[in-house]
Formats: structure tokens, C-alpha cells, sequence
């Protein structure tokens, strides 16, 4: 069949397409590299006439042109699924608000949620011959997206890679309203980072060796999990297999070098599979009609019996500080939201659960305090007042920095303490043992 004439048909300007938005509508902006340019460029001409415009959307990687109207707040919020830097800088300004999940819930909460979704539009690339478009690296949870929507844009990019899958990595022109060619921008880039540090090695060295030959890997978003990846692709790992929430460029690395080919895999045997991607155009590049990689819905990527159900499964994520007690910050400064819970309790629960597998949190000792210009320990006696326990004490294995690792299964409060102590930094540790003792987690008898 010939799905030209049906293109024709639906084909809109990006100013038609925004015209469909009416004051107190909840609106989709799509997900990550993802996320509408044209539309959104047209929408923000308009929106000072609209009021109460409500947008979900989650991990910018630009700033919306929406953001640059005057008094934003007066007309629209926008409610992210996952902060990162573009969104919470703008927390301020009174119209960006964090929605606390699991990642892993997200296609179930546009499924179930009571409120309407009146509008959605995301890029995607362009159709094929069968009719469909593909979401490009952000299978994530579009789907379910595009069932709730009551109007669906997809806004085309031929620069979009197209991103292997199975159910829910593709969207027909049948359930598409409007189409809208845009000007083809380049897919947002994130930085793979600098050459990684001292401190980042130290922590490579010490997780690296707890790796064995056919683990199946996850990577979090951050300099430290890179660092990670970098190592294992100069390693002499073999036959990894990949399941993560999200594809960064270190897989590409571990890929070209000869690590990954998925045999030992207990399920997707063969495929590196994700539930979204971003990372430099060497990433788009190599995901862009590679069958050994499957985009697939994070409802199933990060589902915990889906990852326990992976052997030697190894998740490697990093955190914002970490408590005596074994809790787990990865996504605050006090009230301040730095991004999300996303998959990392998901992850930590399930490779715990996986025959041999293993949870890191990596983190350094310390950080460099910007207000007081003081070096403070990211263990801390207690997470700092309103700060987010991501993982629970009950749910963390092991932790790690550039000073040890230990895992804390198991382990009673005052051996938690210990071995947390341990793997401060050394000019931390007399203050952390006195605020241990205060608590009553410090035994007598522990070192000093």
C-alpha cells in the first residue's frame, strides 16, 4: 500500500500544528533528543495569548523556546518526569515542577492518569515505506504516549536515527493527526565527558575486577559510570551483554573494542537492549538500523523481574551522597532537585535479585562546597534535611569511592557505619565517628 497520499494529507505547518493548543490543555513535548523543535518554536510565538498550558516532557537536552517568553509562569508549567540541568535551572522562575516516579511506571501513569492528554508531538524519523515512523532512540515510554493523546504531531527529522525495536519503537501514520517537517536539526549532543579523573579511576579500578566474563551491564547517566565504561572497553572482559535504561556512548566503546556480543544473555540473547539514548553523534551513529541493538519500552527494560531474570547482572550508577545508615541520595541537594529516582532503584533491586549479580553505587568521598569554598564528605552522618532516599538502607549492596568498597548486605548498623567511616575521605572520618557516636551506631570496640 501506498502511504504517501495518507503523508500528504496530514502534512501541516509547525504554526498549524501549535494552533491546535488551547489555554488549559495538557500537552506532551516528547522525551529527551526527542523533544519537538519546530512546534515548539511556533508555540512559543503564541503562547502569551494562552493561559494554564500544562507540558510534560523529561531530560532536555536544549532549552525550549517556550522557556524564553516573557513571565513563562503566567502561562504554562512545565512537569518533568527526570530534572537534568536545562530544567532545574529554571525551577526558580516558577514554572518547572518534578514529578517523583520510578521510571519504570511511566508508560502505566499515562495509561491510568485522569487528567486528559490533549496534545502530543515529539521528532521523529521519517516515514517508511510501510508507513511508520520511528521514535529514534527514545522508545521509552512514547507509546503509551501516542494511545492517550487525543491529537498526535510527530514533527520529522531526517537526522533521526533509526532505532531498532520491537512493540513501541515505531508509530504509524494511522495514529498520527498532523505532520510536521521541520528543518532537520542535529540531534541534540551530551557530552561524553573529559578524560576521567584520578578519583574516577580509582573507583574503575576497584569495580572493574567485580565483573566477570558474560555479565549483562548497566550504566547511569554521569561522568562516573562513563569513566566506568571506558575502563571494561580497554579491559579484558568478554562476551558482555547489555540491558540498560539508557545507551551512552561508553556501550559504543565497549562495542568497538570486541566485549559485547550478548551470547550469555538469558533473554534478548544477542541484543543490546535500552529504553532510550543520548550521547554524542558517534552513539546516533552506531544505533541508527543496527539490529543488535533493541529500543524497547522501559516498562519492560526496567522491570525488575525483567532484570533479575538477566545472570550476572552488574549496575553501576552513581549517587549525590550517601547516610550512615546505608541511604542513598541520587537526586537532590536538600529540596533542591538535581534530576530523578529514574531506573537506579529499579536496577539495584533487580541485579540483587539476578543469580550473581551485583549493585555499585560510586561516588567521590568528597565534594568541593561552592558557597562555603570548604571540602565536605558526600557521607554524610544523616542525608541533609529534605534530601531524597533514592535506595532505602534495606535495598543498597555495595558502595564505593576512591578510598574502598564495601558491600552492606547484611551488615548491622555500627558495621555499616565502619565501613562506611572507611571509605571516607581520611580528614572526614574523626567527625563522621563522633556524629556516629551520638547516634548510637558506633561501637566501642570499632576502629579508630
Amino acid at each position: 500500500m501506498d502511504y504517501s497520499q495518507k503523508y500528504k494529507e496530514k502534512l501541516v505547518s509547525a504554526e498549524k500544528a501549535a494552533s491546535v493548543i488551547k489555554s488549559g490543555d495538557w500537552v506532551d513535548y516528547g522525551w529527551c533528543v526527542g523533544t519537538n523543535v519546530a512546534v515548539d518554536k511556533a508555540l512559543a510565538s503564541r503562547m502569551p495569548e494562552l493561559h494554564d498550558v500544562k507540558i510534560r516532557g523529561g531530560i532536555l537536552c536544549h532549552e525550549p523556546e517556550i522557556f524564553k517568553i516573557e513571565n513563562p509562569a503566567e502561562h504554562f508549567t512545565w512537569n518533568s518526569w527526570h530534572m537534568n540541568p536545562v530544567e532545574r535551572h529554571n525551577v526558580n522562575n516558577g514554572f518547572v515542577f518534578m514529578t517523583p516516579l520510578r521510571y519504570s511506571e511511566l508508560p502505566r501513569l499515562y495509561r491510568d492518569m485522569k487528567d486528559p492528554l490533549n496534545v502530543a508531538i515529539c521528532q521523529v524519523s521519517p516515514m517508511d515505506a510501510h508507513g511508520y515512523f520511528n521514535f529514534g532512540p527514545c522508545t521509552s515510554h512514547m507509546q503509551a504516549v501516542v494511545d492517550k493523546a487525543d491529537v498526535v504531531i510527530v514533527e520529522v527529522n531526517k537526522n533521526m536515527p533509526v532505532c531498532l525495536g520491537g512493540t513501541g519503537a515505531y508509530i504509524h501514520i494511522d495514529q498520527v493527526d498532523m505532520v510536521v517537517e521541520g528543518e532537520n536539526p542535529a540531534i541534540d549532543e551530551i557530552p561524553a565527558g573529559g578524560p576521567a579523573s584520578d578519583i574516577d579511576k580509582a573507583v574503575a579500578e576497584l569495580v572493574v575486577p567485580e565483573i566477570p566474563n558474560g555479565a549483562c551491564l548497566q550504566l547511569g547517566i554521569g561522568g562516573m559510570p562513563n569513566a566506568i565504561g571506558q575502563m571494561i572497553a580497554q579491559s579484558d572482559l568478554k562476551d558482555l551483554g547489555i540491558h540498560t535504561e539508557m545507551y551512552v556512548d561508553a556501550f559504543v566503546d565497549m562495542a568497538n573494542a570486541g566485549k559485547i556480543t550478548g551470547r550469555r544473555k538469558n533473554i534478548d540473547q544477542g541484543r543490546q537492549t535500552y529504553a532510550f539514548g543520548a550521547g554524542t553523534k558517534k552513539l546516533y551513529d552506531y544505533l541508527d538500523n543496527n539490529p543488535e541493538c533493541m529500543a524497547a519500552p522501559v516498562e519492560y527494560v526496567n522491570d525488575v523481574r525483567t532484570i533479575a531474570s538477566l545472570d550476572n547482572f552488574i549496575s553501576i550508577n552513581n549517587a549525590v551522597d550517601i547516610d550512615l545508615f546505608g541511604q542513598v541520595n541520587a537526586e537532590s541537594a536538600g529540596i533542591n532537585n538535581i534530576s530523578g529516582a529514574g531506573g537506579q532503584q529499579d536496577f539495584v533491586l533487580g541485579a540483587y535479585l539476578s543469580n550473581g549479580g551485583k549493585s555499585f553505587i560510586c561516588l567521590s568521598s568528597t565534594f568541593m562546597n561552592k558557597k562555603t569554598g570548604k571540602l565536605e564528605s558526600r557521607i554524610r552522618p544523616t542525608l541533609q534535611q529534605g534530601s531524597i532516599a533514592t535506595d532505602t538502607r534495606t535495598n543498597t549492596m555495595y558502595i564505593v569511592t576512591e578510598f574502598g568498597m564495601v558491600n552492606l548486605k547484611g551488615l548491622t548498623m555500627w558495621q555499616r557505619a565502619e565501613s562506611l567511616i572507611n571509605i571516607a575521605h581520611p580528614e572526614c572520618r574523626d567527625e563522621l565517628i563522633a556524629e556516629a557516636e551520638k547516634m548510637n551506631i558506633w561501637r566501642r570496640s570499632n576502629k579508630r
